[in-house]
């Protein structure tokens, strides 16, 4: 389809003022472990900064995510399109294609500097970026491996030494310094690796959690009665599934540290290591305290990688206002999907359960939008951020777009025909034993379907809040879920989503992969 921009470009007469955009942006930081969400955890977060970020704009409650995996999600972002449309279904074995639309390259064109710092984690080299610094892979936590280059492409490679969050506040805060054409406004999207998988906090958060009791979830042994087949058999308990080597060792993001910073790391680890030798239990041990142990480590370490995210959000808002940027820059937190912090037991993502299609979405812009508005009404989702940006600029959304633009709804005035209904598409059958599933959401009544199985799961979020008990076989819910399969079609259709669904299981022992109609179970 032919792209549609508009014709004038940022004027330099000063006649109109566009504003600038800070997109940050984590990986895996739960919505439930920022203190400005509440919950149970509201009292050991440690995220001040990222807290007054949302006191003094709009956070969401319902902020959703095409597809809870990390790849997906970045491309969800950049396009504004559901991974069947832009080519990113899953993590592993996909480029993104840097040759599509994406609204960097949009608002480039219309006289934005562009820029994008720290985790790209789409296997290609960024396009549409005047200057782009980021991690190989999935990069690492410390001493990571970093490319840079600009739009005629990559320039050169190089490790940085120092820890992954620090690093990326540190080139943020230089761009934003030195590296920026100051005549224009910019868009930069500044990227952390933190919370991802591996846990690994800082030197500065080492010691944040000591001697401190994180509170469990009530269904930290939630033993998954009354669900289907995909939750009983995945493999990502925090029990059973979760490696000494996470908690204990050496992660394998981990990196390879210097002396110094060996021996700063071995001696944070004993803090871990020391009470779980005094247990004397082998690591695969099913026992109750062995288990409440892993969730303490976890969140501790979780918890401290977080406060290290949160570190830098201050620095880089102190040097916007320091530096005269602030009363003119949109500043955006979001990360890329939710996070199970023990809940069902779990400690990945995946399932279209809450703490994992909800993601953290919080925007402050300067005399727009509201200070302190918690918008626990309005479903948003990491498929309108292209289109609300490029609102914000003043650019012509293209119709390709299966976003749309937040802007009416930042300025309280949501749109009367806003989304009523969200589509959640997972394709990967891979890590932890998640099956493909899709669904359907309204807020508050949830349609799961796991195709392999051709099994439903129905929760009412009102009754069950943690989504204990499909509801699907009950009578009196038959009306509901009529009207969420009728719903989950017209979705489907809406987004353009093809009838077949490609399920894949990329496990070398088991290497396989088939289609499965799926549309006609949507009218049963």
């Amino acid at each position: 389809m032919q792209v549609i921009v508009s014709l004038a470009k940022v004027p330099s007469n000063g006649s109109i003022t566009p504003p600038n955009i800070l997109f940050v942006f984590s990986d895996d930081h739960a919505w439930q472990s920022i203190g400005a969400y509440g919950g149970r955890l509201k009292e050991v977060a440690h995220t001040p900064h990222i807290d007054k970020l949302a006191s003094e704009g709009m956070l969401f409650r319902k902020c959703f995510v095409t597809n809870a995996l990390c790849g997906p999600s970045r491309a969800a972002v950049l396009t504004g399109k559901y991974g069947h449309r832009n080519g990113v279904t899953w993590n592993r074995n996909t480029n993104f294609d840097g040759s599509q639309q994406t609204f960097p390259k949009m608002m480039r064109q219309n006289g934005y500097q562009t820029a994008i710092i720290g985790k790209w984690h789409l296997a290609s080299v960024p396009t549409g970026f005047d200057y782009f610094d980021v991690m190989k892979g999935q990069g690492r936590y410390y001493n990571p491996f970093l490319q840079r280059g600009n739009a005629e492409g990559l320039q050169d490679t190089r490790t940085v030494v120092g820890y992954n969050s620090d690093i990326v506040g540190d080139l943020t805060i230089e761009w934003l310094k030195n590296g920026r054409d100051k005549s224009k406004p910019f868009m930069l999207m500044s990227q952390f690796k933190a919370t991802h998988h591996g846990f690994c906090p800082g030197p500065d958060e080492y010691n944040l959690y000591d001697d401190i009791h994180i509170p469990e979830p009530d269904n930290l042994f939630d033993d998954f009665s009354f669900r289907g087949t995909a939750i009983r058999e995945q493999t990502l308990t925090l029990y059973k599934n979760l490696s000494y080597s996470i908690l204990v060792g050496d992660p394998g993001e981990l990196g390879k540290l210097n002396p110094g910073q060996r021996k700063a790391w071995d001696a944070y680890r004993l803090k871990f290591s020391r009470p779980f030798q005094a247990m004397n239990l082998s690591w695969n041990d099913q026992n109750r305290e062995l288990s409440r142990f892993k969730y303490q480590s976890l969140l501790k370490n979780f918890l401290a990688s977080g406060a290290g995210i949160d570190k830098n959000v201050g620095r880089i808002r102190a040097f916007l206002q320091e530096n005269n940027l602030a009363d003119n820059t949109v500043v955006i937190y979001m990360a890329d999907h939710g996070f199970f912090l023990g809940e069902h037991g779990f400690f990945d993502k995946r399932f279209m359960y809450e703490e994992a299609l909800r993601t953290a979405f919080i925007v402050h812009w300067p005399g727009k939008v509201e200070e302190g508005v918690v918008n626990d009404r309005d479903i948003v989702s990491n498929i309108d951020i292209a289109s609300t940006f490029l609102e914000m600029a003043g650019i012509e959304i293209p119709q390709e777009i299966q976003g749309r633009s937040m802007v009416p709804v930042l300025k309280g005035k949501t749109p009367d025909d806003w989304r009523k209904s969200f589509l959640y598409t997972y394709h990967e059958l891979a890590n932890h034993n998640v099956q493909p599933h899709f669904g359907v959401t309204d807020g508050r009544n949830k349609l799961i379907y796991y195709p392999k199985y051709n099994e439903w799961e129905f929760f009412d979020l009102k009754k069950d809040p943690q989504e204990m008990i499909s509801q699907y076989f009950i009578p009196e819910n038959k009306t509901v879920i009529t009207k969420l399969k009728k719903e989950l079609v017209r979705l489907r259709n809406q987004y353009h989503c093809p009838p077949i669904i490609t399920l894949r299981n990329i496990n070398k022992k088991a290497n396989w992969e088939y289609e499965k109609r799926i549309m006609p179970l949507g009218v049963k």
